[in-house]
């Protein structure tokens, strides 16, 4: 018994640890913990109370509420001009009230199941990943026995939920524009066929990946097909994001401390965009070439022992690898650090939208306000998932990409597999960077139409 014990020590510490974070979050509920007293904002009921104004979070055009859409032209275009006709300013329309966010709230939230399942079973998978890497067993003791087969399970398991949720929240009805949507569909689109196009060879010509075997017919299809998929559902919580740090950094200098950041928020806010481009771009070719150590030393060139000084600095290849790996992993921390910010500056955004149409006029028509800032209340946790998902999926492809096919031990299931698991190690690392990439990408190109006020906040 001791013997068999010791023998498939891996997969019960894996099942032990995987039973133990599931019932810690179900029990203290983490995923909700995670979201605990984010501040949001709501308009009061200004129906006639007995006890006064009542805070309420209401879809607008209900109970008294007229929406925009619902008036008609000549009601839009009727100006009276006369002082003793002039409609009064209803300060109770005007009011706004700060609301604390705890278990309450949240669990009343559209998406609030997903995101705890979604949020346990990814990071048991992250741990159970984590775990696998310490454990150090012998080749010879078999695929159960190693206990590599937990991990990847739950690997598995998680990549195939957060790949549906993506899908069902980017094309959620209300949670987005139809252009947004529409651009979304364009960009998968485009990821496809650039997948279909380049991968592997026009990628190992460009990118720092060695796919070493070719690939064609049905792995070729999976993997442009999962390019597409990411760059489809990647688009729309990275243009948030880009909002979410323009706002946040107060880059369209209102100065209001309720809606912008402190300077310890900023500068997470600086250094989560500023590395996911640094890491994107550390695996294309000419400027990976900075970093790495020639190791020749020749020189080919007038400039002798300065040419010489330069080919000796750097990291060698092997390393820089590691560097790579070690910035991907940290990009992601980075991410999930930064996300609770992303989330107060969602919230903050519908304050913004109301503080700029409250002294748009004497008389404000605050109902493109009060819409928006129920909608963003409404779907917090969609949100929530959209910035949750990147970190996550390349944690989770970067660890994979690290399980070597010894672990399959001589499981001859797998033998077939063998010969090929280096290229599946690689087509990992590659979605993790694709990942990356198309968040940098994203959110620098949103930034960039907001530097020059192409888009606006509001």
């Amino acid at each position: 018994m001791v013997e068999l014990v010791l023998l498939y020590k891996n997969p019960l510490l894996h099942a032990s640890l995987s039973l133990i974070l599931v019932f810690t979050f179900a029990f203290f509920k983490i995923p909700l913990l995670f979201l605990h007293a984010l501040q949001t904002y709501i308009h009061p009921d200004s129906q006639p109370q007995s006890n006064g104004v009542r805070a309420a979070i209401r879809r607008p055009g209900i109970d008294g509420y007229q929406p925009l859409s619902s008036k008609t032209a000549a009601e839009l275009k009727k100006r009276n001009k006369s002082n003793k006709d002039k409609p009064e300013f209803d300060e109770n329309n005007a009011q706004i009230f700060r609301l604390t966010l705890d278990h309450a709230h949240l669990q009343s939230r559209l998406f609030v199941d997903q995101y705890c399942v979604a949020f346990t079973l990814s990071f048991t998978a992250l741990f159970s990943l984590l775990l696998h890497n310490f454990l150090k067993s012998p080749r010879d003791n078999g695929f159960f026995a190693n206990g590599v087969f937990v991990p990847i399970l739950l690997s598995i398991l998680s990549l195939y939920m957060w790949g549906t949720l993506l899908v069902k929240v980017t094309f959620e009805r209300s949670a987005s524009r139809r252009s947004e949507k529409q651009l979304s569909v364009v960009f998968g689109v485009l990821g496809l066929f650039l997948g279909l196009l380049f991968v592997p060879e026009g990628v190992s010509s460009v990118l720092e990946f060695n796919f070493e075997v070719p690939i064609d017919g049905f792995w070729r299809v999976f993997v442009a097909a999962l390019m597409g998929c990411l760059a489809g559902c990647l688009f729309i919580p990275a243009s948030r994001s880009a909002r979410c740090f323009w706002l946040g950094t107060d880059q369209i200098r209102c100065n209001l401390s309720m809606i912008t950041c402190g300077w310890f928020t900023r500068a997470i806010l600086y250094a989560n965009q500023v590395f996911v481009i640094f890491v994107a771009l550390l695996w294309i070719t000419p400027l990976a070439a900075i970093f790495v150590n020639s190791g020749d030393g020749a020189a080919k060139s007038g400039f002798g022992n300065a040419e010489k000084l330069v080919g000796n600095m750097g990291f060698l290849p092997s390393d820089f690898g590691s560097f790579r790996k070690w910035c991907l992993l940290v990009s992601s921390l980075l991410q999930i650090v930064a996300l609770r910010p992303n989330l107060q500056m969602f919230l903050n955004e519908a304050l913004l939208s109301w503080y700029q149409r409250l002294h748009a006029s004497k008389v404000p028509d605050l109902d493109y306000s009060r819409a928006k800032m129920f909608l963003h209340n409404h779907y917090l946790c969609l949100v929530v998932l959209q910035f949750l998902a990147p970190p996550v999926l390349v944690l989770i492809f970067l660890g994979l990409s690290q399980i070597d096919g010894g672990s399959f031990g001589n499981f001859t299931m797998f033998s077939d597999l063998l010969p090929r698991f280096a290229f599946i190690r690689e087509v990992t690392l590659f979605l993790a960077w694709w990942v990356a990439f198309l968040w940098a990408l994203f959110s620098s190109a949103i930034l960039m139409l907001h530097r020059h006020c192409v888009l606006y906040v509001s």
